[in-house]
Parts: C-alpha cells; sequence; structure tokens
C-alpha cells in the first residue's frame, strides 16, 4: 500500500507543530461566553451541515474556529481587539491566512453575545 503525504494546502492544520496544538488543546479548555454560545450553535454540523471546528490549529495559529470543506475561519473579537497593535496582528493574521487559500470572516463578542441569529446567517452566507 502506498500512502501520500498530504501537503500543506490541503492539511486540515497547515503544517501546525505541536506547540500550537498544545495551545488549542488549552484554549478549548478555556472558551470565552461569546466562543460558548457560538459553539452551542454550530457543533454537530448544526450548521447546513457543516463540520465547524473549535479552537483549531493552523500553521502558527490557533483560530477560533474553521470550516475546512468552506475554507472558512471564524473569529470572535474581544475588547482588546479595539487596540491598533492588535488590528494590525490580525490584519498581518488574515493576510497569511488568506495566502493560505482560507476566508476569514470576524464578529464581535457583542454580535454574538447580543445577536447570533445574524451571526449564524452570515456565517452561513460563506458556506456554499
Amino acid at each position: 500500500m502506498v500512502y501520500r503525504k498530504k501537503s500543506v494546502e490541503t492539511s486540515l492544520n497547515y503544517g501546525a507543530k505541536k506547540p500550537i496544538f498544545e495551545k488549542a488543546e488549552m484554549l478549548r479548555r478555556k472558551m470565552t461566553v461569546p466562543e460558548k454560545k457560538l459553539w452551542d450553535c454550530v457543533k454537530d454540523n448544526q450548521l447546513k451541515g457543516y463540520k465547524i471546528r473549535r479552537q483549531h490549529p493552523i500553521n502558527f495559529y490557533v483560530v477560533d474556529f474553521y470550516c475546512h470543506k468552506a475554507k472558512l475561519v471564524i473569529e470572535i473579537d474581544g475588547e482588546n481587539h479595539k487596540i491598533k497593535e492588535v488590528q494590525e496582528k490580525d490584519q498581518s493574521r488574515t493576510a497569511e491566512l488568506n495566502e493560505l487559500g482560507l476566508e476569514v470572516i470576524r464578529f464581535t463578542n457583542s454580535e454574538v453575545i447580543d445577536n447570533i441569529d445574524d451571526v449564524l446567517n452570515r456565517i452561513s452566507q460563506h458556506l456554499p
């Protein structure tokens, strides 16, 4: 039997290393309230039948949510994302994820807490 190694671009984790997996595992245990709320709505293929993973390692990052089939990253931004330096890091990270062929959509904590139906609708629009 011949095994073909998956390319970095087609793997679920885009070459993430062990420390990133360990960080993801820790973050799954310490999800924020908005992350838990969104997770309760998307886990177990609840959103259009798509599998969405939480605190998922991709390359050098842990993204909040990821749908591999749709190549979609979903980020929930807290208050610290209003800080200019954090916004610049977010832009750089988004650009790197885009270079991997991934689409990134962002929501604020308050959007998830106050209007989960709108958030789910906007995510659905990005799922083929």
